[in-house]
């Protein structure tokens, strides 16, 4: 039973702190949508998609008003598309994007993601397809987001991947630079990429899931601030308790939630995925958490251990409140969706350089950093490869969601709106990599033990 103090206590973490239920994401496989000709694949995955999908945003909506919890986004996740489409006789996978945007209209979710490719250790012909059909396919849709993992810890790092990566960031950007290269938003590039996130950009439906499942994403960044306002000026073993107890009140809203949606859509319950993720609110940032801790500024000297402290009991503090913690956990540090970050940048407190640090300690990866729009394409691989070797060596999850602004230089800002927030174009290292990105191949994964 929930105690009448917890109700209390949940009700001034809504109106006060920001807490929200950041997405409720419908896993749904498309595995038995193969089929060689695109008419009817098409039509198989928009008739399933709409199907299955068809009361998500009305229970969402119901499940607000009930329980008063902000859910701020209804999405959907697919197979990755390389591989359920890979049978089709095509020379792109635009129309099968075009099919998934318009299936995410009818049915009313943000966004649906999966138009992806895994290519750690190699390609496939359906890979090479949809990598080369992403530039379009973000430009031509709303909705649609896509991912490409071109890294793991037991296969390596297909640099083969990541130099054609730098190239598609680069066409991406240019097809939709009217908009702000908004293009680049809904693309990321991982290593470790996991199967049940159910965060945007980079959801997708792994094909260990079930046939269809219910995935919920909570965020508090404002609640953990809140609270560790109380214990200003405590020691380090205060601070991680107060964390964890924080994050604990916060995945136990998650748990109801996901349980009711769950029941309600008859759709079996996922995971719990508790990321400290921010908006570009006041009251509801990442880096405000760090000045609470006492830090100036997100970036000054003691930042990366400030996020290692955070995200480590964020995730004891959730495990202890539902036994299906999953997707990306942790702490998400967006530049563009976090006012106090965007500050930071502004400020000279917080360079690209510190973020990849701080990288080797959060929940993914580089995210939403706004950057020249004439950086070079292997420069932008360059940025990759040493992400994906901080995931694949460190065994964890790291990604880069990067957008060279096409005719936007250091010092001015672009706007995306609502959640993407607006981001400060930060500088980049211009020293050549290119004959390092050049050579191609693979990175072998790391030695993980001598035991023989």
């Amino acid at each position: 039973m929930i105690s009448r103090v917890e109700v209390q206590e949940t009700n001034s973490m809504i109106r006060e702190m920001n807490l929200d239920v950041r997405t409720i994401t419908m896993g749904i496989s498309l595995m038995d949508c193969a089929h060689e000709d695109m008419g009817v694949f098409n039509r198989k995955i928009y008739d399933k998609i709409t199907r299955l999908a068809e009361k998500l945003v009305k229970t969402g909506e119901d499940l607000e008003k009930q329980f008063g919890v902000p859910i701020v986004n209804k999405r959907i996740s697919v197979t990755p598309v390389s591989i359920a489409a890979g049978g089709l006789k095509t020379h792109t996978y635009v129309p099968v994007a075009e099919t998934l945007d318009k299936a995410a209209k009818e049915v009313g979710v943000n966004f649906i993601g999966g138009f992806s490719a895994l290519v750690q250790k190699g390609f496939t012909a359906g890979d090479r397809l949809l990598i080369e059909s992403i530039p379009e396919a973000l430009a031509v849709t709303e909705r649609v987001c896509s991912s490409v993992n071109v890294g793991s810890s037991r296969s390596g790092i297909n640099m083969d991947a990541v130099k054609l990566m730098g190239d598609i960031i680069v066409r991406t950007a240019e097809r939709t630079a009217d908009r702000g290269s908004i293009g680049c938003a809904k693309l990321v590039v991982f290593c470790n990429a996991v199967e049940d996130n159910p965060f945007m950009a980079g959801a997708f439906h792994g094909v260990g899931e079930q046939e269809c499942v219910i995935n919920v994403g909570v965020s508090g960044p404002g609640v953990v601030k809140r609270a560790l306002e109380e214990v200003q000026g405590k020691d380090f073993e205060t601070l991680c308790e107060t964390i964890k107890r924080t994050a604990f009140k916060v995945t136990r809203v998650g748990q109801l939630i996901a349980q009711e949606a769950s029941k309600r859509l008859e759709v079996p319950f996922g995971i719990i995925d508790l990321s400290l993720a921010p908006t570009p609110e006041i009251g509801d940032s990442i880096a405000e958490i760090f000045q609470t801790m006492g830090l100036e500024e997100a970036g000054a000297p003691g930042t990366t251990a400030a996020l290692a402290i955070l995200n480590d009991n964020v995730k004891k503090g959730g495990v202890m409140a539902s036994s299906y913690v999953g997707g990306l956990s942790g702490a998400f540090i967006p530049v563009s969706e976090d006012h106090g970050m965007i500050e930071a940048v502004q400020r000279g407190a917080l360079t690209l350089e510190k973020l990849e640090a701080m990288t080797c300690v959060c929940s993914v990866g580089l995210d939403m950093i706004a950057i020249p729009g004439s950086t070079s394409k292997a420069t932008i691989s360059g940025i990759i490869a040493d992400e994906a070797a901080i995931g694949m060596v460190n065994n964890k999850t790291t990604a880069v969601r990067i957008i060279p602004v096409i005719g936007k230089d250091v010092g001015e800002v672009v706007e995306f709106g609502g959640l993407l927030g607006y981001a400060p174009i930060m500088p980049v290292n211009s020293f050549n990599c290119a004959p390092f990105i050049e050579r191609g191949g693979r990175i072998p994964a790391p030695i993980h033990s001598f035991k023989n």
